[in-house]
């Protein structure tokens, strides 16, 4: 057995129980939280839209505990603090890294490999995902803080000062920092110069190189030059590939029906062709919607760390609601594309030929969007799919570079260093130009590996850490039920070591394992 095979090995003993894992997860957060993904939606809408959730003004009748009854200008969390971004670049911000080539390819693999019925369990996995996400960004916001004006947390912060496992803490971040840093960059790239390739006949070393040089302008402008293009290139992005492929959908209306029909008896394991591959519909549909959504596994934390809210359940709710746009929107809008279309074959793992109607040679992937999209109009669908995995792949580099700069910037005791930024840069870069013009089987093996060891972590410690969310989730209904506008006051809960609440400008860092209690 080669290196390369060994890795994916690994990475599929990995991923196999993580899949299900992170399900479990959102099923019991669903559970403890109410379905707070599903009832807060007008919420979420609101959020998004920069808009508050108050129906009454705070009056002192609501300030009666210690830590509230601080004058108002005192409070260090509302939404007019310069130091963070809005709920919707934080969204973008995230999404730039959620909604990536996993939702052409990622949803084309779980078809052929467990029929249509995986599409529907998808759909579920999203449902419960957001749930599990609404957990980890809450947990981002109460423990992050503020580093050269900037909003910074994730999965290192909240172990380190939520838990006070400093060593795990630092362990997760040399993992997350090599692995966004120097990685998944490369992996994106090999996506974008190989799909171009293929469209326009384009040598990999020519997309590559304009692809480093792109990545080097937005990267050297900092976090608000990323987060500008974020907000920019997201709602265009994953908008017009929705558009397009509800085009399509729409042309073939009268198939809909039947489409939907066998999606949800495929599912269920009651399709005459699909019947007896009930199985393998669940495992893949679950694993490819954990895979491409990343519900639970921490990369998003990142993102929801940085936005400005007066709540950390505000923009738990508004990561949750990304949930929906990449699964239960881009994805099924993938899903019903290649299915309304007949642009697929099922081939189980074990070779079995379940259906095949594509000619012989086609692998699963971006090819069967191609195939769904050309079969309306003609020589589309090979250069739009590619236009599609260039913005998906090339956002998903800038949020790498953002999460490895949170990771770098943890490590260096929550100061800039300089030197290490520049490593970080030319690193990225460097790792993008290869990563484009060399193959890429093992840097996806590293990558998972990496990527799902992070992911069991995050799980663990966001178990561990679930009374901390349950306090919060409890405080910010209470202050719904009274039609106030939600303010966050870890005092108050008896929350330790939420200092950028207290004082939002403190960048001192904690020793590590040195866990202080609140006051009183």
């Amino acid at each position: 057995m080669d290196v390369t095979s060994l890795l994916q090995s690994i990475s599929d003993h990995l991923w196999e129980g993580l899949a299900y894992g992170a399900l479990a997860l959102g099923l019991l957060f669903s559970i403890l939280f109410k379905f707070t993904q599903v009832r807060r939606i007008p919420d979420m809408v609101r959020l998004i839209a920069g808009k508050g959730l108050a129906r009454k003004p705070r009056t002192t009748e609501h300030t009666d505990t210690p830590a509230a009854s601080r004058a108002e200008s005192a409070i260090p969390t509302t939404e007019d603090d310069d130091g963070g971004v809005s709920s919707f670049q934080a969204l973008a911000l995230t999404l730039s890294s959620r909604v990536g080539v996993g939702a052409i390819a990622g949803v084309a693999t779980a078809i052929a490999a467990g029929g249509p019925g995986a599409i529907f369990w998808m759909a579920v996995t999203g449902l419960l995902g957001a749930a599990s996400s609404y957990a980890e960004s809450v947990l981002a916001q109460v423990y992050k803080r503020r580093i050269d004006g900037e909003h910074r947390g994730g999965i290192p912060y909240y172990i380190k000062f939520g838990l006070g496992w400093g060593p795990v803490a630092v362990i997760a971040a040399i993992i997350a920092f090599v692995g966004y840093g120097f990685l998944f960059p490369g992996i994106q790239s090999n996506n974008i110069s190989s799909s171009v390739q293929h469209a326009f006949g384009i040598e990999p070393w020519i997309t590559a190189t304009v692809v480093s040089a792109i990545l080097a302008f937005v990267i050297i402008g900092g976090t608000q030059r990323i987060v500008n293009v974020a907000q920019m290139v997201i709602p265009f992005m994953a908008g017009g590939y929705i558009l397009v492929a509800l085009i399509v959908i729409l042309v073939n209306f009268a198939r809909i029906p039947d489409a939907l029909v066998l999606i949800f008896s495929s599912a269920f394991g009651a399709h005459e062709i699909f019947g007896g591959i009930f199985g393998y519909a669940v495992a893949w549909g679950v694993r490819r919607a954990i895979f491409t959504s990343v519900a639970g596994i921490g990369e998003g934390t990142y993102g929801a760390a940085a936005a400005r809210v007066s709540h950390p359940s505000k923009q738990g709710l508004v990561q949750a609601f990304s949930i929906y746009i990449d699964v239960l929107f881009v994805c099924m809008a993938t899903g019903l594309l290649i299915v309304v279309t007949d642009s697929y074959d099922v081939i189980l793992s074990t070779g079995e030929v379940v259906k095949q109607s594509l000619t012989a040679g086609i692998q699963a992937g971006p090819e069967y969007a191609q195939i769904a999209i050309d079969a309306m109009i003609p020589g589309f669908g090979s250069p739009f799919v590619a236009v599609a995995i260039f913005l998906f792949a090339f956002t998903s580099q800038i949020a790498f570079y953002y999460i490895a700069t949170s990771n770098l910037l943890f490590l260096t005791h929550q100061r800039t260093n300089a030197t290490a930024m520049w490593i970080l840069k030319i690193g990225a870069l460097a790792i993008s130009f290869f990563g484009g013009v060399v193959p890429a089987q093992a840097m996806w093996a590293a990558g998972d590996i990496g990527y799902a060891t992070l992911g069991w972590v995050n799980m663990f410690c966001i178990l561990m850490l679930l009374p901390v969310v349950i306090k919060v989730h409890r405080d910010f209904e209470r202050q719904r039920k009274l039609g106030i506008e939600p303010v966050f006051h870890p005092e108050d809960l008896g929350i330790a070591n939420a200092d950028f609440w207290l004082n939002p400008s403190l960048t001192t860092p904690i020793p590590v394992g040195e866990r202080r209690e609140p006051r009183d």
